[in-house]
């Protein structure tokens, strides 16, 4: 007898459907699993024939050939052990076969029958979602992750008999709901321990972290050891704007497929801070991997990457970022299947000017040679450097600095003047590259915003063997919403200087060796100074401050 039954798999952060089909037929009792199965897929056979007899329902000995279609795609990961067990049931006739119309379902299996978690169960819901299914049968921990999608009923159980007794009719399982209006009406973005108003003096290196944050735009510091680089980096997130629905929602896929949600937390509500070590591989980094998974990179997305003491990175490391750098985008290429993660973040970097780290101290003297020197900062490729828009030093702060009585400014009156900026360039980029995801929106659009992002799905989530290159055209196709991310045609039409500015930029070009991508993004940067100042314009003094950010 045949049974089929749709799940739902994940390449990249995209969802795809897969049918499992299942044929029981007389013969010696063979299982086996087709379709590109891998090791994890294959080792199901013993996984799902154990929690069956341990279920206390009877396992065929037949010749049992289960199917997982499109059949060109590879499959992997643990979620197809508790179709293929309905499946085998439903062949055996111990389930009607014509119960699972409607239904997707996933989830691991014990060997006693229980059903475990599984990663990227939210991409898998919203491909659900989108292919008409009337609900889906997860694990009970994965159960808040996958309420986060509208339109469809999410049935947590916790065994294999429970999905038995509910399509022979024994059982009612309550769909779960979760509170998604009460959770993004509450405060998640209250400022941490972390503030501004802890770090005495460096208010250069502070209006510099204001246009990065306001802009998007990647930051460099350079300074001796104690200066305080580390510490304002690690309070850059608290200027940072909230995170839009849009923008939470694609973080919360890549967290998904990571594996890295908390059950009590299952949207990410906060700009992730990623801030890996330095002796990172480049697969860490990126992605990649024996079994692809987003790196920090992706884990990164509409948030910050900080690379502590940069030039200690293997420079092999260092240059895999210039591509996702450029592209907002990582695309893993393996034999089986070409994979494709969001990268967009903001890149802040700390690092010492030489080896003993006292290079141009007014007060220590450097101790290393020219050629130490030298080979410390060749260590990062100019091309990099020239990647990161904004450069500045951050030198020792003085004892008056430290002991003095003038108070610091906060990182919530700083915020403020982000939140502005931001809010000037979502307004003007709006109708000019789709939508925006922008920085505000209020709590009841959410399900349908939810449910809208879902339906773009279709056209990324890989059909009957298409590859996931599908996603990484949707994920290209993303707007415009920060002035870091302008195309050359946002530059021509936002960033026109009035005459004064323009004699300034053009003595910088021809002066000071400016390439073509440090010329965009110098305007870039005036254009975030300007938006911060509420200026239309960009005047003589955006462009004036903005050139000297950059390295020479």
């Amino acid at each position: 007898m045949l049974a089929r039954i749709n799940c739902s798999a994940v390449s990249g952060i995209s969802g795809y459907v897969v049918e499992v089909e299942v044929d029981i037929s007389f013969g010696l009792p063979i299982f086996n699993i087709v379709g590109l199965p891998e090791t994890a897929v294959r080792e199901s056979r013993e996984r799902v024939k154990t929690a069956i007899k341990n279920s206390g329902y009877a396992f065929p000995m037949d010749r049992i050939t289960v199917n997982l279609a499109p059949a060109d795609v590879k499959k992997e990961g643990t979620g197809f052990d508790l179709p293929v067990a309905m499946g085998i049931l439903s062949a055996s006739k111990i389930v009607p076969p014509d119960r699972f119309n409607g239904y997707f379902m996933m989830g691991e299996l014990s060997l006693d029958g229980r059903v475990k978690p599984v990663n990227g169960v939210l991409p898998a819901v919203l491909c659900a979602q989108e292919n008409g299914a009337r609900g889906i049968i997860v694990p009970l921990e994965n159960r808040a992750e996958a309420s986060m999608v509208k339109n469809i009923e999410v049935l947590p159980v916790e065994s294999l008999g429970q999905v038995v007794d509910f399509f022979t009719g024994m059982r009612k399982i309550e769909p779960f709901s979760s509170n998604t209006d009460g959770l993004l009406s509450k405060d998640n973005f209250e400022l941490s321990d972390l503030d501004y108003c802890d770090v005495a003096g460096q208010n250069h290196a502070k209006r510099a972290l204001e246009i990065a944050a306001a802009g998007g735009h990647n930051l460099c510091m350079s300074g001796p050891p104690g200066s305080g680089k580390t510490m304002l980096a690690k309070r850059i997130a608290s200027i940072l704007p909230p995170l839009s629905f849009d923008e939470a929602l694609e973080a919360t896929q890549v967290y998904s497929v990571a594996g890295l949600l908390k059950d009590q937390m299952p949207l990410v509500t906060q700009r992730p801070f990623r801030a890996p070590h330095h002796t990172i591989s480049a697969p860490g980094l990126v992605g990649g991997g024996l079994r692809p998974e987003p790196g920090e990179v992706s884990l990164a997305h509409n948030g910050l990457l900080f690379l502590d003491e940069l030039p200690e990175f293997r420079r092999n490391v260092l240059e895999v970022l210039r591509q996702p750098m450029e592209d907002g985008m990582v695309r893993i290429s393996r034999a089986g299947a070409k994979l494709a993660y969001p990268s967009v973040f903001m890149l802040v970097a700390a690092m010492n000017p030489c080896p003993c780290g006292y290079f141009g101290d007014s007060v220590k003297e450097c101790t290393c040679t020219a050629s130490q020197i030298q080979r410390y900062r060749a260590r990062i490729s100019g091309p990099l450097m020239d990647r990161i828009d904004i450069h500045i030093e951050v030198p020792a702060v003085s004892f008056g600095e430290l002991t003095g009585n003038a108070k610091p400014e906060s990182s919530k009156e700083i915020r403020k003047r982000v939140e502005a900026a931001r809010q000037i360039q979502i307004n003007r980029f709006k109708g000019n590259s789709g939508e925006i995801r922008g920085s505000s929106a209020s709590t009841q659009d959410y399900s349908a915003r939810l449910q809208s992002s879902s339906s773009n799905q279709q056209s990324s989530s890989i059909q009957q063997g298409s590859s996931s290159q599908q996603s990484s055209s949707r994920l290209q196709g993303s707007s415009v919403f920060c002035n870091a991310r302008m195309r050359p045609r946002d530059i021509k039409k936002f960033c026109t200087l009035e005459p004064a500015a323009s004699s300034i930029l053009e003595m910088a070009v021809d002066n000071l060796g400016l390439s073509a991508r440090a010329y965009s993004r110098v305007l870039k940067i005036s254009r975030t100074i300007a938006d911060l100042g509420g200026s239309e314009d960009i005047l003589r003094q955006h462009v004036a401050e903005a050139v000297q950010y950059r390295e020479i």
